[in-house]
């Protein structure tokens, strides 16, 4: 009867100037009106229930007629889609790509210019975006603001982050829809640029939890050649509407039809399990372009890195460490940390425990003087400083089978970089570096531009294309967070795009919940960098005047590994931390980074998540668990185990009195045989979490 229902639904709004679309399933019915004077809406329902009312759609144009009302319906066409894909690297070897699909092809009784609106309605939420068709009517536009609203409907549980224009690294608010108010946030973060241009003003994705128990999540997909999307809540009548980041004279996007926005997507599911593992954006990017995918591998690696972060060691040759003190001639001061010498032993421990690369920061000039000034020309990304032998060094790492990660830092100045692109690639060829690590901290040069308008969207779209061209990896640090883009250049292989585990080093850091979180929002459009594994969790064991720490237990930073998804995974802290914590170590040594399965087993949003992973080609699994600031106590199934088999668990948990505060390096390792019928307690410390090999007795 409910099919039924369905389908009577669906030929009700085939007349006249509604129509509507439902999901595969048909738990999720999207409705379309053009209201008597033109104007276009949307309204979404799941099992019945309203979860977005109506909501106003358009485009304003600028010095030409706005696109948001005066329309009439050419035509409405309806249509369905099923394909399996397999991505070149992913949390499963095989997606399904299936949805209902609804085109509306309007005309502006003023202008006359044409406009199509596309709805693509999946199990896991729905999707639109705007389509201008080549046409006489219009062809080269400037777009001064997008009408597109997701009006709700009541006071959701939200977890949010201010919509700054060139920051996403804030740790997360968890308030009611009311209580969004950017002006109650310490900004004493660790961030160095902020740019925030309302009080209301918050960043998608946007997670949140209807008090029916409901979850939903507004974020975008495909964001190439235009602006990210942020949202102005209109937090009395629980109201979003989309905010284009502008550029530096106001504009929004500059087109040229025939062109697409991005998607604008609403993820619906009454479990939390179905948000986390969903892979709506993804099926709403193009597929891979490239026809060669074969050198594009997972990595995991180590690096000169965090010991910069705790104060061991300095970026710049003379150690100042302030990146504001120019030196025609600086001189060595013994603090350098991207030595030759250093560089070796990271090789030498790379090589000697499985590791696939090294990253080094600091190796080229210009770190004396780079950030916080507008400073156009900083780095060359050819020039090493004279302490660094990149010869010697690459010669020494392919003898020991180890690939070096290439650091290019631009200081936010986009021009000097894409002007020294090509020959700091040709550098990396010349020197059989795989992949490269691109950093913009700091103000955008072209001055005025954000980090997320649309000129800084091309540039790190560009640059992935770029790399294409040269067989080079991509992991893009302080961009504009990833749509979903990897799935058309699946060698943007990872990004940061958030706060990172690096701010607990020398920040408020990130709270116990903040990796609860991030699987829910930022990670949606692909792989984060987070850079876990960090072992000496509180910063007084380089100084004893410090009180920052990371905000987890060691077990949970194990945990991370399988919890944050990423084919390119760090081992973050220092060689020497691990070397005092073998047993704990070996957990990174054995985790995969590419998957054939990937099983959310319990998921909350803020609270906790357990998510197990079979390797990809393998029979071993891994699983992970992690809790926020609150011990937690579950049981969980083994029932993805391959039936029939003994499996040798391997439990690395926290000790019965860890806590992330005041015992965070407690834990506990044991073994234990295990098959499909089995289950396991979970028992997370606040701030915790377990990490847990399966490996197939033979």
């Amino acid at each position: 009867m409910k099919y039924l229902f369905f389908l009577f639904l669906l030929f009700l709004f085939n007349f006249g100037n509604a129509q509507s679309v439902q999901s595969p399933s048909g738990k999720i019915v999207l409705n379309f009106k053009l209201a008597a004077n033109g104007q276009p809406s949307y309204a979404v329902s799941y099992k019945n229930k309203a979860v977005i009312l109506e909501s106003a759609l358009g485009i304003k144009l600028k010095e030409k007629p706005a696109l948001d009302a005066n329309f009439e319906i050419l035509t409405s066409k309806t249509s369905s889609f099923n394909e399996s894909w397999k991505p070149v690297l992913g949390e499963q070897s095989s997606i399904v790509n299936h949805y209902n699909e609804l085109i509306i092809s309007l005309i502006s009784k003023e202008s006359k210019v044409k406009m199509n609106i596309i709805f693509r309605i999946f199990d896991e939420g729905v999707a639109f975006r705007y389509d201008f068709p080549k046409q006489a009517e219009l062809n080269y536009f400037i777009i001064s603001d997008e009408v597109t609203q997701f009006n709700l409907t009541e006071n959701n549980k939200v977890f949010w982050i201010p919509g700054d224009f060139d920051s996403n690294e804030y740790e997360y608010n968890e308030t009611k829809f009311s209580d969004i108010d950017n002006s109650k946030i310490n900004m004493n973060n660790g961030i160095g640029v902020k740019s925030i241009p309302g009080k209301y003003m918050v960043q998608t994705p946007l997670m949140m939890k209807v008090p029916s128990g409901l979850y939903l999540n507004i974020f975008e997909a495909a964001l190439v050649n235009y602006p990210v999307m942020h949202l102005n809540a209109d937090v009395t009548n629980y109201k979003l509407k989309a905010e284009l980041v502008p550029n530096a004279i106001g504009d929004k996007a500059y087109l040229q039809t025939p062109c697409v926005s991005p998607w604008r997507t609403i993820m619906i599911s009454d479990d939390a399990r179905d948000i986390v593992a969903s892979k709506m954006i993804l099926n709403l990017n193009e597929p891979s372009i490239l026809e060669d995918t074969s050198w594009i591998k997972p990595m995991k690696y180590v690096g000169i890195w965090w010991e910069m972060h705790v104060g061991k060691s300095t970026w710049d040759y003379a150690g100042s460490q302030n990146a504001t003190n120019f030196a025609d001639a600086p001189k060595a001061s013994g603090k350098h940390g991207a030595t030759t010498e250093n560089t070796k032993r990271y090789i030498d421990f790379a090589a000697k425990n499985g590791f696939d690369g090294v990253l080094v920061e600091g190796w080229n000039v210009g770190w004396e003087d780079w950030n916080g000034n507008w400073k156009e020309e900083v780095f060359d990304f050819t020039t090493p400083y004279p302490d660094f032998d990149i010869a010697a060094l690459s010669a020494y790492a392919k003898e020991k089978k180890v690939k070096m990660i290439m650091h290019h830092e631009t200081s936010g100045s986009v021009s000097n970089y894409e002007r020294h692109l090509d020959r700091a690639f040709d550098l990396m060829k010349k020197y059989e570096y795989p992949a490269v690590k691109s950093g913009y901290v700091g103000k955008i040069i072209p001055r005025g531009e954000f980090h997320d308008g649309q000129t800084m969207v091309n540039h790190f779209n560009f640059v992935a294309k770029r790399a294409a061209d040269y067989k080079l990896m991509v992991n893009s640090h302080e961009s504009s967070r990833p749509t979903g883009y990897g799935r058309t250049y699946p060698n943007y292989i990872a990004a940061e795009a958030a706060r990172g585990n690096e701010f607990n080093a020398w920040s408020v850091g990130n709270p116990p919940m903040h990796e609860t979180i991030l699987p829910f929002t930022r990670q949606l459009g692909g792989p984060m960098d987070y850079t876990p594994g960090i072992f000496e969790i509180k910063m007084s064991y380089y100084d004893k005047n410090k009180t920052e720490q990371v905000h987890t237990t060691l077990a949970k930073q194990l945990a991370l590994y399988v919890t944050m998804y990423s084919p390119l995974q760090m081992a973050a802290d220092l060689l020497e931390n691990y070397e005092k914590y073998p047993d704990a170590f070996q957990f990174i040594k054995d985790v995969e980074t590419d998957w054939d399965e990937s099983k959310y087993l319990e998921a909350e949003p803020g609270d906790y998540i357990t998510v197990a992973r079979k390797t990809k080609g393998k029979e071993t699994w891994f699983l992970g668990a992690i809790t926020d600031e609150n011990a937690r106590k579950s049981e969980i199934k083994l029932d993805f185990l391959t039936k029939g088999k003994k499996y040798k668990a391997i439990i690395y948990e926290d000790a019965k009195d860890a806590d992330w505060k005041n015992n965070p390096i407690a834990y506990q390792i044991k073994t234990i045989v295990v098959t499909s019928k089995s289950k396991i307690n979970l028992n997370l410390a606040p701030g915790g979490g377990t990490a847990i090999s399966f490996e197939p007795i033979q």
